[in-house]
């Protein structure tokens, strides 16, 4: 059966002629212990406005029985069913089966691997509720949902609204939900299984943890962390937002074989790869404080206030990741988030927006087929940091109180950009409209570099700039570091803008010091190699985060070698003061050496590396990074013995260690795999023996791999960008050259299972290694006929391996 993508103007007429009362939801899971299937019966109230019109509602699941008013409707075809002769008020009532619960859309069965326990979720974003039962699934058609789930008796099951009343049963339960505020269809959930669970009072809300009772110990590790997290971010929002999240309970479902995380209203759904079976590094911690108040901004984002249609799904995303960075730095302890979301978030955004997926954060969506392709660097870390500037060019006191005015007036509602921009420009007194055309509607990035004509220094823009304020710091040596004398804002809006407050001399002028703008800076020639020299001299973790991004950003144009932004990231990592971003930096050097220098350079900046971690394993802080990192780029025998003998009884980094060596080809590792296994209580060991497998130099080992992989995709969302990084090593050209022809016909499936599915196998199994210049071109020629997410997933991952190439002096 053929499943239809809504269009734009089938929604915008749906909802001229409907309005949904409410949604009565009864959801069997009974038979998923032994078997496949969800069993649901779905009651949707809702009137028309024009009596005798007809419209159809949304059901990709199998339709067993469907009536409108009492009578029978014809069977569904391309996953809708047509309701014919509406009334002024209607009934529809369907009952339908999902039975494709291992790869099938919006609900997934899950058995782990440590106990047989059975658990399962569901996640509905874009609009994968119509998989599950019949909706109309368009974000501005909301209503109260009332969930009743019958689950086996040993299950716990969680939703939207949470304190359900349980009855028992034969042998099975029944969960009845209190109603939902309204609600789009793609932000409810229903999650269940014998879960363990953990719950807190805090400031007045009632707030749970659950996870598969095999990770019952990390969830309890983790708690008080969690707890404490969910604890700041609630206040952070409720008083930026002059709003309280308005419901007592809100719970966070750790799941198996579950990508990301999902917003929910009242019920957050995360991956459990977010429980770190070894303690977490700073890096990791951060990332869950980010993810955490990520997904609970979108309470407001999203939940309370929904966009209209996905040409704005900025609203949440771009609002959610710009919202996270900046309770964490005012709230929480993670006071270097910005300095995170530059070196990890923000130099992806560069790169996408200078390539051939790049695309205006606000843009016309034909169809949800096409939203699911701009969940993206685009809409997220840019969007974040343009949202950062539009916090800086309007003042911080008018965007809290633009901010409260848009839910004050929209809660519950949907919204487009102008609504926002109007709230904000009330606030602020400004005129945003030129503001909103150039950032919001105007793909590619602005680049600025200083001239200097005696005392007099003029910012220069590369081309027409957007309105925007930033920052320039002049910075003078004191030793072997750098001070910032002083920091000059200016407005920007011609493209050459004189600054004026700065010193007559300075040693280093810093472009977009504080971060504050989205734009790329350049040195003048004359002081390019200083760029490189000085950048480890800065003194906090956003200035030395703005002139490394600047180098990382040459490096992807051709305008450094792999050679020297090596060099400037390790001396860069060697004098970082920030926690947060030792992880970050690691990455971005080993990244250097590993793909994008040439052959003949590779060892010797892997070593650089790898002697930088050595030294960086001293500081205890900075310890458990600093091996992990040695375990990517170790060289020697000598590296990997030095690492066993430093990790102790450390799991983690034993796999670590092992999997480099099966890289290089060396040792029993057939054997020691077995016995790691032996030793893990992680109930996902496997896949970190999979991990060993993907890594050897072996012929009939990487058939096997890749079968597992991609063909019978018996490996978990979460580990695929794990296993695909271990299987695409350099050095081994000639082993993986037949896979890079096997991903190029796997590409008109890599859709299968949605939308996150669909985006992580595009980018995670692109070849890496044994492809060259005219390889890149028949990707893209392949991009063409597949679905929209898979496109533009591919698109922007051949762009950036063609500058690996280029980099490697593997060009055209």
């Amino acid at each position: 059966m053929g499943i239809r993508s809504l269009t734009r103007t089938e929604a915008e007429r749906r909802a001229e002629l409907i309005a949904v009362e409410r949604y009565d939801v009864d959801v069997d899971l009974t038979a998923l212990p032994d078997g496949p299937e969800v069993r649901s019966v779905s009651t949707v109230t809702f009137t028309c406005r024009e009596p005798g019109a007809e419209t159809f509602v949304d059901c990709a699941a199998r339709v067993l029985s469907a009536t409108l008013n009492g009578v029978e409707l014809a069977p569904a075809e391309d996953g809708r069913i047509q309701l014919p002769a509406l009334a002024e008020h209607n009934v529809l009532r369907v009952e339908s089966v999902q039975a494709d619960t291992t790869a099938g859309e919006g609900v997934h069965k899950a058995t782990d691997p440590a106990d047989g326990e059975v658990y399962v979720w569901m996640s509905f974003e874009p609009d994968e509720a119509r998989f599950v039962w019949a909706c109309f699934d368009q974000p501005d058609l909301k209503a109260p949902h009332a969930f009743t789930v019958t689950a086996p008796s040993a299950w716990t099951v969680t939703s939207n609204s949470g304190d359900a009343r349980v009855e028992e049963l034969d042998g099975s339960r029944r969960w009845t939900f209190p109603d939902t505020p309204p609600l789009s269809v793609y932000n409810t959930v229903i999650n269940a299984g014998p879960f363990h669970e953990v719950r807190r009072e805090a400031d007045g809300h009632n707030l749970g943890l659950y996870s598969r009772r095999s990770l019952a110990e990390v969830l309890d590790r983790d708690a008080d962390e969690i707890f404490t997290l969910t604890r700041q971010g609630l206040a952070f929002y409720a008083e930026a937002f002059a709003m309280p999240f308005p419901q007592r309970r809100y719970d966070q479902v750790f799941m198996p074989e579950f990508g990301g995380a999902m917003e929910n209203y009242g019920c957050v759904t995360w991956s459990d790869a977010f429980l770190r079976r070894a303690a977490p590094t700073p890096a990791e911690h951060g990332l869950l404080a980010r993810v955490l108040l990520h997904e609970m901004a979108h309470m407001w984002f999203g939940n309370i206030v929904t966009m209209r249609w996905w040409d704005d799904l900025w609203l949440n995303e771009a609002f959610a990741e710009f919202a996270c960075h900046w309770a964490a730095e005012r709230a929480t302890r993670h006071t270097d988030a910005w300095a995170s979301h530059l070196m990890i978030g923000k130099i992806s955004a560069y790169l996408s927006d200078q390539g051939p997926a790049s695309h205006p954060i606000h843009q016309p969506i034909h169809d949800v087929a096409q939203a699911a392709s701009i969940f993206d660097n685009i809409t997220y870390p840019k969007g974040a940091s343009v949202l950062q500037q539009l916090k800086t060019y309007v003042g911080e006191d008018h965007f809290r109180t633009g901010m409260a005015a848009y839910f004050a007036r929209h809660a519950w509602g949907n919204t487009t950009l102008q609504d926002l921009i109007d709230s904000l420009s009330e606030a602020s007194g400004r005129d945003l409209d030129t503001w909103r055309t150039a950032w919001l509607e105007t793909a590619g990035t602005d680049r600025f570099t200083l001239e200097r004509d005696g005392d007099t220094v003029t910012l220069v823009a590369a081309a027409d700039p957007r309105p925007q304020v930033l920052a320039v710091g002049a910075y003078d040596r004191n030793g072997d570091a750098l001070e910032r004398r002083a920091l000059v804002r200016v407005e920007v809006t011609e493209p050459r803008t004189t600054i004026t407050g700065l010193p007559p001399t300075a040693d280093v002028l810093l472009i977009n010091d504080d971060d504050l703008t989205f734009a790329t800076t350049r040195p003048d020639r004359t002081t390019r190699d200083a760029l490189f020299r000085t950048a480890a001299q800065l003194p906090t973790a956003i200035s030395r985060g703005v002139a490394s991004a600047t180098v990382w950003d040459m490096l992807t144009t051709g305008e450094a070698t792999a050679a020297e932004a090596g060099r400037c990231l390790t001396s860069v990592l060697a004098a970082e003061t920030s926690d947060a971003v030792i992880e970050p930096y690691l990455t971005l050097a080993a990244n250097v050496a590993e793909l994008w220098a040439p052959p003949a350079e590779r060892v010797e900046l892997s070593a650089a590396v790898a002697a930088t971690c050595r030294s960086l394993a001293g500081d205890p802080g900075r310890r458990q990074v600093a091996l992990r990192g040695l375990a990517r780029t170790a060289t020697t025998a000598d590296d990997l013995a030095w690492l066993r003998q430093q990790a102790g009884d450390d799991v983690d980094l034993h796999w670590r260690a092992l999997i480099r060596e099966a890289e290089l080809g060396g040792g029993d590792i057939a054997a020691e795999s077995d016995r790691l296994l032996t030793r893990d209580p992680d109930p996902d060991a496997w896949l970190r023996a999979l991990t060993v497998r993907a890594a050897l130099p072996d012929a009939a080992t990487k058939a096997e791999v890749w079968q597992q992989l991609v063909v019978d995709r018996t490996v978990p969302i979460t580990s695929v960008g794990l296993v695909a990084a271990a299987f695409w090593r350099p050095g081994q050209d000639e082993l993986l050259a037949p896979y890079a022809e096997r991903y190029l016909e796997a590409v008109p499936k890599l859709h299968q299972g949605g939308m996150i599915l669909a985006m992580s196998y595009t980018h995670r199994l692109f070849p890496l290694h044994g492809i060259d210049p005219t390889y890149i071109e028949r990707a893209r020629e392949a991009s063409g006929e597949a679905v929209p997410v898979v496109r533009l997933t591919l698109l922007e991952r051949s762009d950036e391996v063609s500058r690996m190439l280029r980099a490697r002096g593997t060009s055209a």
